[in-house]
């Protein structure tokens, strides 16, 4: 089927000490207008420094780029020069002193002179065409008290020559604050890497001579190969800079070498020694042989020479000492070859997979420098959590929001069984999910190895396909048929890459391939004859139900005219909260063990259930007793827990257009939706009675409830973690253009902030919220600083009861008594700020919208811990 749905619109993350993360932009030019290559996901460069510019060539890390903005803002104010027709409104601390205005019209813009401009000084129609040019957004101008800041150009981004970037057409500025009242529709980003008001340029390029190519010759292209014939040299020492006997650590293109000077000669040879890999650069000179400190090898420091019988020799790269210091080559042909993970990673890229979470590991880092350079190439984004389940449940909740594959990515042993716990919410919630494990070399599997552990055997239950990477493997096809069992079947696959297998040369006729031809369209209609059944029921009921469960996410808008078509309320199960609008004339609420009155009334009274992407888990609470008409794609999901009326098998809005289509005019259902809307007044009226209950102990969660409601932006995405605080959001919270994430039929504590780390990276435009517990935030406490790392704006409400809430009352219902859920807690407030996020304490319910309000405008984490009374939920 055609897709209507407009482009995406571009974004920009600043990522704090490095590039410029820039995803679907279209059209990216040099000052004289050449077209740049784009792609999905690009990394352009800040730094100033890329050798690749403007792509990313990762020189911000060898350099120590700081991405700080050091102005503090003191001049970010806005002066109104008015005159007789037009008032001119300038910004300072936000021009990127380009010139168009002194330069265009000096008349107007005097340099030198106080007022420095006098909107009287040229005509209305040239001083709207000089501000039109400002790049910065620094000018605007008002006619008759109506301002005019903004123009209607198409995204796209313009190398200024010499200079900053210049944004235009709205494109969003991700985590950063603008300056006061700045025009959103474009803005200058420095790129000279020296601006104090970063990101945005102040002019610092013309004062520190950053210069392009003084040809226009700039294209995007991957850093050059350095050629094997006496150039591309790097230097790695003054002269006279090291001692006798000295070994220093140095890098080369990427590479760890172990420079030495003994007697008079330098030498430089592989940091890693032979045998078990072991750090020569930390080793010493002895005897005239460089010693690896863990087992004693030595070698010669300048030939590489195992001098000591039996050892492996170590490779040893060129030197040269000229007048300006000590130089070392260390690119061979040998070097640039590319590799089996190159052409797997770059296969990964090609079916849509374009982020990754994980932790860099020995065992992981042939695959980890494929993913490498697809993130320099800005064709994906990596993050590096501290915890590999974070990974997984990033991944999860990736998938849930955008239904496209994430890619979590560990070491063998500990670091592959880390990820189940995450895999398996991915698994059970049907979330696509790609997971990349290392492994220990081949040849040691068997008799114990350091981390052996049989990681197809560990993933065979969760995995839907998992299988081995081999050195005869045709490589391609293993991620090609990885990827199709994960988006196709919407479950978890695995790939297993043993160490050595990950840096083998590729066969130089193997390429990556895409998943053109691989996958078909999955708008299926369903069999006519179920399909006139459910018309039929439909026809007949008087008091029809709709049920959409998070199966129908996609199909909301052909749902809702089918309930505007029967004057019918819309139920959702917990994990399809948000589908429709809690405001919305047909919106009646959650139902089930975390739902709301209304919802089980309309239930209840009805003589038809219209069943659509849902389960009859006992935690959605559909009742099995009532006339049902099930719609699923799923074929197997159709009276899996007991017999259905009718079960409709296809695609859920293709299934409900045709049976709009094929209602007949004479329908015998009532209108519910009076009696919908009194039920919404009654139950608003009951929440704000609880919400003023307070025993001394805490705040309640009918009023943190209620004022999230109030703060979080319309259509932010949630994601909820399990426990007492899931409850109360499932009751109290109304959802307007919402997204919900939650560990579904996995139900796992410690979901809620790793899950809103992958809703940040699958929806960097939106604003992300984490509701959890103090049980399930301190489980991943640690990722906070994650989020920190990657300037992630997520907001989190943390509900500090001080215990296992959830597991008390499950305790109390059983009569057993209460025993061991109490919490020893930080004050996580104050971790969040020690972490540099925000932190906000709130033991008061006065302070809760304001701290909300504070903590959702912050640009980064932020958590807004609640002092809750733990039986008041």
């Amino acid at each position: 089927m055609a897709s209507d749905k407009a482009p995406k619109k571009p974004i920009i993350k600043c990522q704090k000490n490095g590039p410029y993360v820039v995803k679907d932009l279209k059209d990216l030019a040099n000052w004289d207008g050449k077209s740049l290559p784009t792609y999905p996901t690009m990394a352009l460069c800040r730094c100033g420094q890329s050798k690749s510019m403007p792509d990313c060539d990762g020189t911000h890390v060898k350099i120590g780029f700081d991405s700080t903005k050091t102005t503090e803002g003191e001049w970010d104010y806005r002066e109104n020069y008015v005159g007789k027709k037009i008032t001119i409104h300038d910004n300072r601390g936000i021009c990127a002193h380009s010139g168009f205005c002194t330069d265009g019209l000096p008349a107007v813009w005097k340099m030198g002179v106080e007022p420095w401009i006098d909107p009287n000084g040229a005509s209305v129609e040239e001083i709207i065409e000089t501000i039109k040019k400002c790049p910065s957004g620094a000018l605007s101008y008002s006619i008759e008290d109506v301002e005019h800041r903004d123009q209607d150009r198409d995204p796209g981004i313009r190398l200024a020559k010499d200079g900053p970037y210049w944004v235009v057409g709205g494109i969003g500025l991700h985590n950063e604050p603008r300056g006061e009242e700045a025009s959103l529709e474009h803005y200058t980003l420095c790129r000279c890497g020296g601006s104090k008001n970063k990101p945005f340029c102040d002019g610092t390029h013309w004062h520190i001579n950053f210069r392009d190519e003084a040809d226009g010759s700039l294209e995007a292209v991957e850093p050059k190969e350095q050629p094997a014939d006496g150039e591309g040299w790097t230097r790695v020492a003054e002269l006279n800079e090291m001692s006798e006997g000295e070994v220093r650590s140095v890098t080369v293109d990427g590479k760890g070498i172990a420079l030495t000077f003994h007697n008079g000669e330098y030498g430089a040879l592989d940091a890693k020694c032979p045998h078990q890999r072991g750090p020569l650069d930390q080793g010493s000179i002895e005897a005239g042989l460089l010693r690896c400190p863990w087992h004693g090898w030595g070698f010669d420091p300048t030939t590489g020479e195992a001098i000591e019988g039996g050892h492996h020799d170590v490779p040893a790269y060129p030197v040269e000492v000229r007048d300006d210091g000590v130089y070392v080559r260390t690119v061979t042909e040998e070097e640039l070859a590319v590799t089996v993970s190159d052409l797997m990673i770059e296969t990964m890229v090609n079916w849509g997979v374009t982020t990754v979470f994980g932790m860099v590991g020995h065992s992981n880092l042939g695959i980890a420098e494929a993913v490498r350079k697809q993130a320099a190439a800005g064709k994906l984004e990596y993050i590096g959590v501290r915890h590999e389940g974070a990974a997984a449940f990033a991944c999860s909740a990736y998938a849930k929001l955008s239904g496209k594959p994430a890619a979590c990515l560990t070491i063998a042993g500990p670091g592959a069984t880390n990820l189940l716990t995450g895999l398996w919410d991915a698994k059970v919630d049907r979330a696509p999910v790609l997971a990349l494990t290392g492994q220990i070399n081949t040849q040691v599997l068997g008799p114990g190895a350091f981390q052996e552990i049989d990681l197809a055997a560990a993933f065979r239950s969760v995995a839907t396909w998992s299988q081995t990477v081999l050195s005869v493997s045709n490589h391609v096809e293993l991620m090609n048929l990885a990827l199709k069992h994960a988006v196709v079947k919407r479950d978890v696959a695995h790939l297993i890459f043993p160490d050595e297998v990950q840096r083998l040369a590729a066969d130089p006729n193997e390429a990556p391939s895409t998943p053109i031809g691989r996958i078909a369209p999955t708008d299926i209609a369903p069999p006519a004859d179920s399909l006139e059944q459910a018309i039929s029921r439909i026809t007949q009921a008087v008091r029809p139900v709709i049920i959409a469960g998070f199966g129908s996410k996609t199909s909301m808008d052909s749902v809702t005219r089918l309930a505007e078509r029967l004057h019918a309320p819309v139920i959702t199960t917990f994990k399809g909260k948000g589908q429709i609008s809690d405001r919305h004339a047909h919106g009646a609420g959650v139902l089930g063990r975390s739902g709301i009155p209304v919802a089980s009334h309309f239930m209840n009274q009805a003589d038809l259930l219209i069943v659509l992407g849902a389960s009859f888990s006992d935690h959605t609470g559909i009742s099995p007793d009532k006339p049902t008409i099930q719609v699923d794609s799923e074929r197997l999901a159709l009276g899996k827990s007991h017999p259905i009326d009718v079960p409709v098998w296809g695609d859920i809005a293709v299934t409900v257009d045709l049976i709009l289509e094929r209602l007949p005019t004479d329908l015998a259902a009532s209108d519910q939706l009076p009696e919908l809307a009194d039920r919404w007044v009654k139950w608003r009226a009951e929440k704000a009675r609880r919400a003023l209950e307070d025993r001394g102990k805490g705040i309640n969660s009918a009023a943190i409830f209620a004022a999230l409601t109030n703060q979080a932006p319309a259509n932010a995405v949630i994601a909820v973690d399990v426990g007492n605080n899931a409850y109360s959001f499932g009751r109290y919270f109304e959802c307007r253009k919402h997204r919900v994430l939650l560990s579904g039929y996995l139900g796992s504590i410690g979901f809620g902030f790793p899950a809103a780390m992958g809703a940040s990276a699958a929806a960097p435009g939106k604003s992300i919220i984490a509701v959890t517990g103090d049980g399930g935030f301190g489980q991943y406490l640690a990722e906070f600083t994650t989020a920190v790392k990657y300037g992630m704006n997520i907001t989190t409400i943390l509900v500090n009861n001080g215990e296992l809430g959830k597991i008390s009352n499950e305790q109390r219902d059983i009569e057993l008594p209460v025993w061991q859920t109490s919490l020893v807690n930080p004050n996580f407030s104050e971790y969040a700020l020690s972490c540099g996020g925000l932190g906000i304490r709130v033991t008061d319910v006065a302070e809760l919208e304001d701290a909300m309000a504070r903590a959702i405008i912050n640009m980064g984490p932020a958590v807004v811990e609640i002092m809750a009374d733990p039986e008041l939920t």
